[in-house]
């Protein structure tokens, strides 16, 4: 189908004012102009019972968001978007807020660090050891450990596919994990890929600007930390729901995912979204595809904690 009408009109707009795309803009100007976005598309900002920021004994950033005083919390680790470069708590606010409310449940926001100051791996193992820190003081936390899931959007979406790798040998147990468009594959050259070429639409040279950041050696990624896609085998690893969106880049390479999760037995939900684009599921406040995602993702997580 073409572009969902909503999704043209933001797009003509940023024709129109010839907004320019993040890759070409330094790092700092290209890390105000995402915070800007996401803001102004995510909607009013939802107020939640308890919002608290933390460090974990390892110095990682989080912020704890509590719909319900009372706990243990069916509970959220979630990683936020922007290509492992961009991104902060900040820009994952909206999307906690909204979840926290919503299913309800605990939302505890990780704060990883960037590349290409930090390279990878060191967002997958920040994210890794602040989702077992997280397990490890579930009771000063208020989170029933039971009932612990991980989430996050694009690189985000990444980063859980990839803790996940690591928590099944190494802990912590798992009761699931969101995977909204994430990248699954370094190097993917797919259909969708191919096709995502709009000048002013998130597109594969989107896709390579962030990757290049990501990577020191083209090498890393082969690894699937960096590529889950590539894991020898998705056996035992948590149920899942994968977001995709039909003009997105990532899109054939987040199905192919929930394909191997498929065949590897892992209950999944695959879920297209038709018309939509890249970074629609931060972009509820002027998207009604965004709030949809937003509602779906909410109703499974109610699933998946009401039978953990």
């Amino acid at each position: 189908m073409p572009l969902d009408p909503q999704v043209e009109a933001m797009r003509a707009e940023r024709e129109g004012n010839q907004v320019p795309q993040l890759y070409t803009q330094n790092l700092a100007e290209a890390r105000a102009a995402d915070l800007a976005s996401i803001q102004a598309a995510g909607g009013d900002v939802e107020p939640v019972h308890h919002v608290e920021n933390l460090t974990t004994d390892g110095g990682v950033p989080l912020r704890v968001y509590r719909p319900d005083p009372t706990g243990p919390l069916p509970t959220v680790i979630y990683f936020f978007g922007g290509g492992w470069t961009l991104g902060s708590i900040e820009t994952a606010d909206g999307i906690s807020r909204k979840l926290a409310n919503a299913v309800p449940c605990q939302v505890i926001t990780v704060g990883y660090r960037l590349a290409p100051e930090h390279p990878f791996p060191a967002a997958v193992h920040d994210c890794h050891d602040a989702t077992q820190w997280i397990a490890a003081h579930a009771g000063d936390l208020q989170v029933d450990p039971s009932r612990l899931v991980v989430g996050g959007d694009s690189a985000g979406g990444n980063l859980a596919a990839a803790t996940t790798l690591l928590a099944r040998d190494n802990g912590p147990a798992l009761a699931g994990q969101l995977l909204v468009y994430p990248n699954t594959r370094y190097g993917s050259d797919t259909i969708s890929m191919r096709a995502g070429d709009d000048p002013y639409l998130f597109n594969k040279t989107s896709v390579g600007w962030y990757w290049d950041h990501y990577l020191t050696d083209p090498a890393d990624g082969l690894n699937p930390l960096a590529s889950p896609l590539l894991a020898e085998s998705h056996a035992d690893l948590p149920p899942a729901l994968v977001i995709t969106a039909e003009y997105d880049p990532l899109r054939d390479e987040g199905e192919y995912y929930a394909e191997k999760l498929h065949a590897a037995g892992v209950p999944i939900t695959l879920s297209r979204y038709d018309g939509m684009v890249h970074g629609f599921f931060a972009m509820s406040g002027i998207l009604d595809g965004g709030k949809k995602a937003m509602a779906e993702a909410s109703a499974w997580l109610s699933g998946i904690f009401r039978d953990a």
